[in-house]
C-alpha cells in the first residue's frame, strides 16, 4: 500500500507540478503566449486538484479508494495524451482542467486516507515515506522531460506524460485496499484484536469530528490559512525556479537539473518531516519547513548570471527540502486535531485551501514577471506570507470537543 501511494503521489508531482514550467519557453516560442497566459493553465490544474478534493474525500470515506484511483489515473493519462495535438490556448486550459480533476482522484487525498487507515503507531513515519513520492516523482520525471523536449520535441514529452499514469489502473483494481480489514489484517501489522484496541485507545484518533463541526473550530481555520499561504508561496517560488534560472543564463538542461535536485530535496524532506512528526508536535515541524522555504527564497533572490551553478542547485535542493514538509505535517495536523472518522472530507477541505494558494502563487509570479520583468517582487511577497504562516500554525490548538493525545 505504501509503494502504491508513493507511485500515486510521484505521478501527481512528477507529471503535474514538477515539469509544468519546463514546457513554458517552448510554448512561448511556438505560439507567442505570455508567461502569465501559460501559467493560467497551471492555476486551473492546481485549483481543480483542490476544488475536487472535498468531493473526492467524501467519496473515499463512503466507498473506498480503489475505484477513485482507477478513474483518476485514466482521466489524467488521456488528458495528457490530448496535448500531443495541442494548437490552441483553450485546448491547453481544458486539458489541464481534466488533468487537475484526474490527479485529485489519485493524489494526496486517497493516498493519505489509505495510509492513515493502515498505520496507527508509526503513522507519521508511514505518511513521510508515502510523501517521498512527491519528490521522487520530480526527481525521475523532470530529467526525462528535460531530455525529451530538446531531443524529440514538447509534443512527444506530453505523450510520455500521458502513458505514465495508466500504470495505476491495474494496481488500483487488483492491489489497493482502503483498510487492512479489507484483507483480514490489522493496522501496523499487529496480530491480535486486543493489541489493536490498545493502540486505538492510546492514540484516541479512531473517532473524530465531522466536517461540519470542524468548520466551526479555530484550529481548522488556522490550519487552512497556514496551508493557503504555504501553497501560494512555495508553488509560486518553485514554479518560477526554472524560468528564473533561464533568465539568468542557465540553459534548459541545467535548469531541469535544478528541478531534479528540488525533487530530491522534497523526497528527503517529506520522509524527514514525517519522521519528525512522530517525535515533536506536527505544528512545530511545519514551522521548521516554512523556515527552510523562506531561506531558500531569500537565496533565490540573489541568483544572477554570475552565480555558480552549484549555488543554484543548492538553492533548489533547499527549496525542495522545505517543500517536503507540507504533506506530512498537514496530514498529521488533521488526524491529530480532528480524528479519522471524517478524515477524508476534512483533509480534502484543507487541501482545497492549499490548492487555492498553490494555483494562485505561480499565476501571481508569472503576471508579476510580465509586469515588472523580474520575479524579485513576487519573492518578497512570498516571504511576507511565510512571516504570517509561522505564527498561525504555532497557534493551532486541538478543539475542546476532541480529547488530547501526545504530540498534538
Amino acid at each position: 500500500m505504501i509503494a502504491i501511494s508513493v507511485l500515486c503521489l510521484g505521478i501527481f508531482s512528477g507529471c503535474g507540478v514538477g515539469v509544468f514550467s519546463l514546457f513554458l519557453n517552448s510554448l512561448q516560442s511556438e505560439y507567442g503566449w505570455g508567461r502569465g497566459e501559460i501559467m493560467l493553465a497551471f492555476t486551473i490544474f492546481f485549483l481543480l486538484t483542490g476544488v475536487a478534493a472535498p468531493l473526492v474525500g467524501s467519496i473515499v470515506d463512503r466507498y473506498g479508494v480503489r475505484g477513485v484511483i482507477a478513474v483518476g489515473s485514466l482521466i489524467t493519462g488521456l488528458s495528457f495524451i490530448s496535448l500531443y495535438f495541442l494548437h490552441n490556448l483553450w485546448h491547453y486550459y481544458v486539458a489541464y482542467f481534466f488533468i487537475g480533476a484526474g490527479m485529485s482522484a489519485h493524489g494526496q487525498v486517497p493516498s493519505s486516507t489509505m495510509i492513515t487507515n493502515w498505520f496507527v503507531k508509526k503513522r507519521g513515519t508511514a505518511i513521510g515515506i508515502m510523501s517521498t513520492g512527491i519528490g521522487l516523482g520530480i526527481f525521475v520525471v523532470a530529467p526525462l522531460v528535460g531530455f525529451l523536449i530538446p531531443t524529440f520535441g514538447w509534443r512527444v514529452a506530453y505523450l510520455a506524460l500521458g502513458i505514465i499514469p495508466l500504470v495505476l489502473l491495474p494496481l488500483a483494481i487488483f492491489v489497493v485496499r482502503t483498510r487492512p480489514a479489507d484483507k483480514g489484517l490489522y493496522p501496523d501489522g499487529v496480530t491480535s484484536p486486543e493489541e489493536v484496541a490498545e493502540i486505538e485507545v492510546s492514540s484516541q484518533t479512531t473517532k473524530g469530528l465531522s466536517l461540519k463541526v470542524a468548520l466551526g473550530t479555530m484550529a481548522f481555520w488556522l490550519v487552512s490559512i497556514t496551508f493557503l499561504f504555504n501553497g501560494f508561496s512555495s508553488l509560486g517560488a518553485n514554479q518560477s525556479l526554472v524560468p528564473h534560472l533561464q533568465d539568468a543564463g542557465f540553459p534548459v538542461a541545467l535548469a531541469a537539473g535544478a528541478m531534479t535536485l528540488l525533487g530530491l530535496g522534497s523526497a528527503i524532506g517529506k520522509f524527514f518531516f514525517g519522521w519528525l512528526c512522530d517525535k515533536i508536535k506536527a505544528k512545530q515541524a511545519c514551522a521548521i519547513s516554512f523556515a527552510l522555504l523562506a531561506t531558500g527564497t531569500i537565496l533565490l533572490m540573489q541568483i544572477d548570471s554570475s552565480t555558480p551553478l552549484a549555488v543554484a542547485w543548492l538553492d533548489a535542493f533547499l527549496l525542495g527540502l522545505g517543500a517536503g514538509g507540507w504533506l506530512p505535517t498537514m496530514s498529521m495536523l488533521v488526524s491529530r486535531n480532528f480524528g479519522l472518522a471524517y478524515y477524508g472530507a476534512i483533509f480534502g477541505m484543507v487541501s482545497l485551501f492549499q490548492a487555492i494558494g498553490g494555483s494562485a502563487g505561480p499565476l501571481f509570479s508569472g503576471y508579476m514577471y510580465d509586469t515588472m520583468n523580474t520575479y524579485i517582487w513576487a519573492f518578497i511577497v512570498f516571504l511576507c506570507l511565510y512571516a504570517v504562516a509561522v505564527p498561525a500554525v504555532l497557534a493551532v490548538r486541538r478543539p475542546k470537543s476532541f480529547p488530547r493525545t501526545p504530540n498534538a
